[in-house]
Order: C-alpha cells, then sequence, then structure tokens
C-alpha cells in the first residue's frame, strides 16, 4: 500500500510540474508561437496486493512553430543622423592668474593664513603665511599635516580638501583661509 501512495504521489507531482511549467513559461521570440497541448497517456501502478494496475492519465507537451513573419522591405531608407554639435570651447581653467591672500582663520593654538598662487586658471601653488608655531607639539603636528594639505588642495583645485587626523583645527582653518583666497581669484 505504501508503494501505491509513494508512486501516486510521485506521478501527481511529476503531472502537476507540468502542467504548472507549461503555464508559467516564458513568452518565446515574436516570430514563433508555441501552443501546448497534452496528450494523454496511462501508466500503469500497482498497488501493494499486485492485484493489477489502475490507468493515471499523464499530460506530455507538444510544441507547434509557427511560420517566421516577413521582414520588413529592404529598400526602406534609413534617416541620416544629424552631426554632433561641436563642444564650446574649454575655459584654462576655473580661476584668474594671480597670487590671493587669505584670511587668517582661528587654529585655536594660533591663526592660519595661506597663499595660493593661480596660474592658467589653476591652482598650483599653497603657501602657509602662519600656522600655529607657538608650541613644540604644534610644530610637530603642523609640519606633519600642511604637505598634506597643500598636495590635496592643488589635487582637488578648491579648498575642499580632507581633514587631516591629529590636526583638525589647522585643517578646518586652512580650509577657510584657502576658500577666502580662491573666492577672490574666481572667474
Amino acid at each position: 500500500m505504501k508503494k501505491a501512495f509513494f508512486s501516486f504521489g510521485l506521478v501527481a507531482a511529476s503531472a502537476f510540474y507540468v502542467l504548472f511549467a507549461n503555464q508559467n513559461a516564458a513568452p518565446i521570440a515574436p516570430t514563433t508561437a508555441v501552443s501546448a497541448t497534452t496528450q494523454q497517456t496511462s501508466s500503469p501502478i500497482a498497488d501493494s496486493a499486485g492485484s493489477g494496475s489502475a490507468p493515471v492519465p499523464t499530460p506530455t507537451p507538444t510544441a507547434v512553430k509557427s511560420t517566421p513573419q516577413k521582414l520588413a522591405s529592404a529598400s526602406a531608407k534609413k534617416p541620416t543622423p544629424a552631426p554632433a554639435p561641436t563642444p564650446a570651447p574649454k575655459p584654462a581653467g576655473q580661476y584668474v592668474n594671480g597670487t590671493y591672500t587669505g584670511s587668517a582663520a582661528d587654529a585655536y593654538y594660533g591663526l592660519v593664513q595661506v597663499q595660493a598662487t593661480i596660474q592658467n586658471g589653476r591652482l598650483t601653488s599653497v603657501q602657509f603665511l602662519q600656522y600655529p608655531d607657538t608650541h613644540s607639539t604644534s610644530v610637530y603636528i603642523n609640519q606633519q599635516a600642511m604637505p598634506y594639505l597643500q598636495q590635496e588642495a592643488i589635487q582637488a583645485q578648491s579648498a575642499n580638501v580632507n581633514i587631516v587626523s591629529g590636526a583638525t583645527d589647522t585643517s578646518i582653518a586652512f580650509q577657510q583661509s584657502l576658500a577666502s583666497a580662491l573666492a577672490q581669484a574666481k572667474a
């Protein structure tokens, strides 16, 4: 009896899968149509007593293809693309050439003031005119941070630079002083 239930369950699950798969099949290319039809076949299933077999319908999918549709006439003219517009000439840079001194900004242990040099419309150099240098710790920290700040400002071509860890006050004051210098240099 267990074999019969297992066999029947297996056949029922297979039939359900085939029916479900046909209903949820992905559409096929537009030139081919598929119609799913099923043919009924019977399969013998023996019960546990061995008394015979019972016919169980098993669906079998078949596909029918249709003929492809004719393509559009080859004599149809393709539109010619319009020529791409020429880009406007790019200005040499976003700043006016010259040397600009930023305002002094408070860095807690002293003031930071920078001077920005612009050549060919680009920031080429940033020099510190003032920085905290009254304590040995401030001198050490600023000697480490200043090259990073200068390099990053030139690379970014703006005062939007990352704050140097351990030199937060100097970094913020540098941003403020350089921003004021670059505001004067705006084209």
